[in-house]
């Protein structure tokens, strides 16, 4: 797991994941038809090509299940590899009873993350060789988001910012509360002097206010191609830029072709579908 992750904050999420399935107190279907001494051998598996993205959350899932009872449990990829359909991700070794229990939760886990990582490979595919770098937004799902963000490492994204204290971004309610966007670029510096301000902008004009201003990454907000290029031409280099707001896989290129230093993909996250991965319990 990436050492980024806080582990305590993802144990205490896998914990509330097992307690959703397990608020009734047992798994019945599994616990009447699985005798407790049965041990078996389960695989997860890869149904469809993509990245992989939370195994060791799956591993977590798993162990936490099995709780004091022996789980073996072998790496066979690691987070981040490209695979194929029906390649084996890792492999279980443990009682039958808590591998089926732990299943769903596991595979919700693994399923959502590697499919976030699988999408952000496409669109860091589609604009290779450009320079410009994919990054994801806020956009993600209530208290997953260390998770979505690091799935997203794992496609070969980078993240913006994780939270609102980290870094500021002025967007255009923010523009409209302060009286414009030179007086709320100011008004930030002033409150904040060390931490990094982005301006939102949805004007070539408003991109070289926001530069004069002082700002040295600035969002260029639902622009055209053209807008693009010239807001790009007109900044000369002076402030980075970042094109965001109904981008899609097939204008990705183009717009990395305009010379923006990034592409703020909401989709990454919000969006994502789940890559079919399946636990596969091995005959005896």
């Amino acid at each position: 797991m990436d050492d980024t992750l806080d582990r305590r904050w993802v144990e205490d999420l896998v914990r509330a994941t097992i307690e959703e399935d397990l608020a009734g107190g047992v798994d019945v279907t599994t616990t009447a038809t699985v005798d407790e001494a049965q041990v078996s051998v389960a695989e997860l598996v890869a149904r469809a090509d993509g990245v992989v993205a939370g195994l060791e959350i799956a591993e977590l899932v798993i162990r936490l299940v099995a709780g004091t009872e022996e789980v073996e449990v072998e790496h066979s990829v690691t987070d981040g590899t490209a695979v194929k359909k029906g390649d084996v991700l890792l492999t279980v070794r443990g009682k039958t009873r808590k591998l089926l229990t732990a299943e769903r939760t596991m595979l919700n886990l693994v399923c959502h993350l590697s499919g976030v990582a699988s999408l952000t490979r496409r669109w860091v595919d589609e604009v290779e060789g450009t320079g410009a770098v994919i990054r994801d937004t806020r956009k993600t799902m209530p208290l997953l988001r260390s998770l979505e963000k690091y799935a997203v490492r794992c496609g070969g994204g980078k993240n913006h910012r994780m939270g609102l204290s980290d870094a500021a971004l002025i967007k255009d309610n923010h523009v409209i509360a302060a009286g414009g966007v030179a007086e709320a670029f100011r008004l930030v510096r002033k409150a904040y002097p060390e931490i990094a301000v982005e301006v939102e902008v949805d004007s070539v004009a408003d991109a070289l206010i926001a530069l004069e201003s002082g700002a040295d990454l600035i969002l260029l907000d639902n622009m055209e191609i053209d807008q693009l290029r010239e807001a790009v031409e007109k900044i000369a280099g002076r402030a980075r830029l970042e094109a965001s707001g109904g981008l899609t896989l097939d204008v990705a290129r183009k717009v990395a072709e305009t010379g923006v230093d990034f592409l703020a993909v909401g989709a990454l996250t919000h969006s994502a579908p789940v890559l079919d991965i399946a636990l596969d319990l091995q005959e005896a």
